[in-house]
């Protein structure tokens, strides 16, 4: 019965527990098994006649928050035809150094947004053991929703610098991901695809990158293109900082430090300082009419996103655009060109404001820690 219980606790069917020592920071168990009639997986035999014994210390699930090794007295068999063979056991693969379950475990942990270094060393195995088990995982690809997220993310796969992930960010699922996301590689993939799938997309949620559209309009032709929001606010970003950046070179250093620590001031939202930061702001726009003007088309464009009525946002926006071309900035003008080549994807982002490409970027950031060392 005591035996029983042990053999219940450990969840191994088979085996004899013969002794348990515990250490600081692991666990052994002795195990062995009863003798067997055995199949000859050379010649088809029976036979029961030992060979000999040997004893192998195999990693399995953490016990306690400890280190579990598994000493395992194997015993191996001699048939009539010569060969030598090792039992079989259910817990353990052949050739293999852990458990079934402790490599299914370690699968398993792949879905947490933990780096594969920190779980590997939780589960006592090393890095590249994480790597085999990951590259043995295998899945099929899921159906394509009428929403389609497209995004890249920096890897370390041999087929180039970014891989890219499709994903479904209505229902925040992971659709598939491709090693790399050049063109010629995803007009063969969606092409794969069948065409009754590809067109019942009716959105395709990208950001500014032209081979995504241009293999948007051919594959999906009845999906709306989206860009994704924070991909175009930033060019208003990038904008502002670009004027920042070239009145700082004509300032005293002392002013050009002060402008540089203070930036986050101008980048803020104006409505979102306390009392004491919009003064500190107003002052450093007094400085330079540029940045003033900057300042305002930069709130003004914020604004316009944050409105709730499309057709009062589709006219403001061509206004902003125009604004923006003739304010004799050149950063501005060359955001307001941008615009104009990307306003229909744009207006699409403004009318369907609850699909958006966060989802998505939430998948690359667990990517990325799970990839960290």
């Amino acid at each position: 019965m005591h035996n029983h219980c042990i053999n219940q606790l450990l969840n191994l069917e088979g085996v004899i527990v013969k002794k348990i020592i515990h250490a600081d920071s692991f666990v052994k168990i002795y195990l062995e098994t009863k003798p067997s009639q055995q199949i000859c997986p050379h010649c088809g035999a029976s036979t029961k006649k030992i060979h000999d014994y040997r004893s192998q210390t195999i990693k399995d699930l953490p016990l306690q928050l400890k280190h579990c090794y598994l000493v395992l007295r194997k015993r191996r068999y001699t048939c009539s035809c010569g060969k030598h063979f090792y039992e079989k056991y259910s817990f353990l693969p052949r050739y293999f150094q852990r458990t079934s379950r402790l490599t299914a475990f370690l699968a398993d942990s792949l879905h947490k947004n933990q780096s594969i270094k920190e779980f590997s060393l939780s589960a006592n195995v090393s890095p590249s053991t994480v790597h085999r088990i990951l590259d043995t995982v295998s899945y099929s690809r899921r159906r394509f929703p009428e929403v389609l997220s497209i995004d890249e993310f920096k890897g370390n796969a041999d087929t180039g610098k970014y891989q890219c992930i499709l994903t479904d960010p209505i229902k925040h699922r992971i659709l598939d991901i491709l090693p790399n996301r050049t063109q010629g590689h995803l007009a063969v993939y969606f092409s794969s695809v069948p065409k009754t799938e590809r067109y019942r997309v009716k959105y395709f949620v990208c950001d500014m990158w032209t081979p995504y559209t241009e293999l948007a309009k051919i594959y999906f032709p009845h999906a709306k293109i989206i860009i994704d929001k924070y991909h175009f606010i930033r060019q208003v970003t990038w904008a502002i900082e670009g004027v920042r950046k070239r009145l700082q070179r004509s300032m005293p250093s002392s002013l050009q430090k002060y402008y540089k620590k203070s930036k986050r001031l101008i980048l803020t939202r104006y409505q979102k300082l306390n009392e004491e930061n919009k003064k500190t702001c107003d002052l450093m726009l007094l400085y330079n009419d540029d940045l003033r003007k900057a300042h305002f088309l930069k709130e003004k464009f914020y604004d316009i996103c944050q409105d709730h009525k499309y057709s009062r946002q589709r006219k403001d926006f061509f206004d902003w655009i125009k604004a923006a071309e003739t304010s004799g900035l050149a950063e501005f003008e060359k955001c307001a060109r941008t615009y104009r080549n990307w306003a229909e994807e744009i207006l699409h982002a403004f009318k369907y404001p609850h699909i958006t490409n966060e989802p998505t970027e939430g998948f690359n950031n667990k990517i990325k820690v799970l990839k960290r060392a």
